[in-house]
């Protein structure tokens, strides 16, 4: 068992029932964390802190707009104020768009951005001044398969432009801020057992499950374990890296 216990966990997109982030949340609180709901779905934030709470642990709820600077200022000073630190932050959210380039609108690309890697920045950017000043961290950002094998699961083009932005962008900042106690790293997940996988036909389905040697579709709590893990002080000489959860449909 990692020992959360005492840290302030930010999970962005975690009030969301269709993804990852509710996992996400529920696993650290299970290691004894408090988890910080951030979504813009204020029924969903409500409803995955009384599932944590039900379950004997501890959540707060915020709603978060990661592409607003005073949505993502106000989230910071709020849990600063109620807790005195932030140990953790998990940038989850991100949304996706499956459309050929040839189809793309420069307002699809921007739309994707503004989430994906704008808010993401904005999240970090805040929450980084607190955990400098703790001399203690830990940073973790999902991309996605996406960015690193230019698509072939999920959303177009400019979804793996995103995802491979984020990559860019956490390894410059592991080289900035690593001194300070504060790890930066990225999980890459690839197909996972989600609403979105299930909605897919099963034509589709079976053409991406081809492509794995594993033969399926990972879960949620996968993707979850290895978060946890790299946000964990065990994790401490892990930094800059990008871990691959995909089931072997790709490797570097």
């Amino acid at each position: 068992m990692l020992d959360f216990n005492g840290q302030v966990i930010i999970v962005t997109g975690s009030g969301s029932p269709k993804g990852i982030g509710k996992t996400i949340a529920k696993t650290f609180a299970a290691q004894g964390g408090t988890v910080v709901i951030a979504d813009m779905n204020t029924e969903g934030v409500a409803n995955t802190v009384k599932e944590i709470e039900a379950e004997g642990g501890k959540a707060f709820g915020i709603e978060l707009n990661v592409t607003d600077k005073a949505s993502v200022d106000n989230m910071v000073k709020t849990i600063m104020d109620k807790f005195g630190r932030i140990d953790v932050l998990i940038n989850n959210a991100g949304i996706s768009q499956k459309v050929t380039v040839e189809d793309m609108t420069l307002e699809d690309m921007k739309r994707i951005f503004e989430v994906n890697m704008f808010g993401l920045f904005l999240c970090t950017q805040a929450c980084m001044k607190p955990m400098r000043a703790a001399k203690y961290g830990r940073i973790v950002n999902l991309s996605s398969v996406s960015g690193k094998r230019g698509g072939g699961v999920f959303g177009g083009a400019h979804y793996s432009a995103s995802k491979a932005a984020v990559l860019g962008f956490s390894k410059n900042l592991a080289r900035e801020i690593s001194a300070d106690g504060v790890t930066i790293n990225c999980v890459c997940p690839g197909l996972i057992n989600t609403e979105i996988w299930k909605s897919l036909p099963k034509a589709d389905a079976d053409k991406v499950i081809d492509g794995i040697p594993m033969g399926r579709p990972g879960e949620t709590q996968e993707v979850a374990n290895a978060i946890v893990f790299l946000a964990s002080k065990e994790a401490s000489y892990i930094t800059g890296e990008e871990i691959d959860i995909n089931g072997g449909s790709h490797m570097d």
